[in-house]
């Protein structure tokens, strides 16, 4: 148990220290190290943690790491993997607030943070379309409602502006709607 706490102490604290751009960008990071390198998850759990982390209140990679912990280990892994991934977070943003509002006028700021956007781009799209894929295609098959509801879910966030709680909210009742009829289909 103690060597369980501490592998997930470590995992997430690697996830923490190098998952610049936020919990979307932490995704194939959390994903390397919960399916790849220690089998915690499946690669269909890992579809739901996302999910359940993104449903959640609080950070993406916060939620993942005390989902992940709590599963492994129950409550002592998830605090050891949540204090992991948080505790790079802290050191870091204070070490950067120091620095930042020291030399914040400096060319050479301004040009890293300019180069670390499209990086954090590409981070995020990655993840994204690791979670889409195995959602679309899977063994039987593709599954045409997941397509629906993506396609309803952009078009709802994009075109319509609609908020993404409220987009959520919507393709889990559509959801729930259709189960319900389909137990009463024969």
């Amino acid at each position: 148990m103690v060597k369980t706490c501490f592998e997930l102490f470590l995992s997430f604290l690697k996830i923490g220290a190098f998952s610049f751009g936020g919990g979307y960008a932490a995704m194939p990071l959390i994903q390397s190290q919960v399916i790849d390198r220690y089998g915690w998850l499946s690669t269909k759990d890992f579809t739901d943690l996302v999910t359940i982390s993104q449903m959640t209140p609080g950070p993406i990679a916060v939620n993942a790491a005390s989902f992940v912990g709590n599963l492994v280990a129950g409550i002592p892994g998830a605090i050891s993997a949540t204090l992991g991934v948080i505790l790079p977070s802290c050191i870091f943003v204070t070490l950067l607030a120091y620095l930042y509002n020291r030399y914040r006028n400096l060319t050479i700021m301004q040009g890293i943070l300019g180069f670390l956007r499209p990086t954090v781009v590409a981070l995020i799209f990655v993840a994204g379309l690791d979670i889409l894929l195995p959602a679309i295609f899977t063994a039987g098959g593709t599954d045409v409602r997941v397509v629906i509801y993506f396609a309803a879910a952009l078009a709802a966030l994009r075109k319509f502006k609609i908020g993404p709680i409220q987009v959520m909210v919507a393709c889990g009742a559509a959801e729930l709607a259709v189960q319900t009829i389909l137990k009463f289909v024969p």
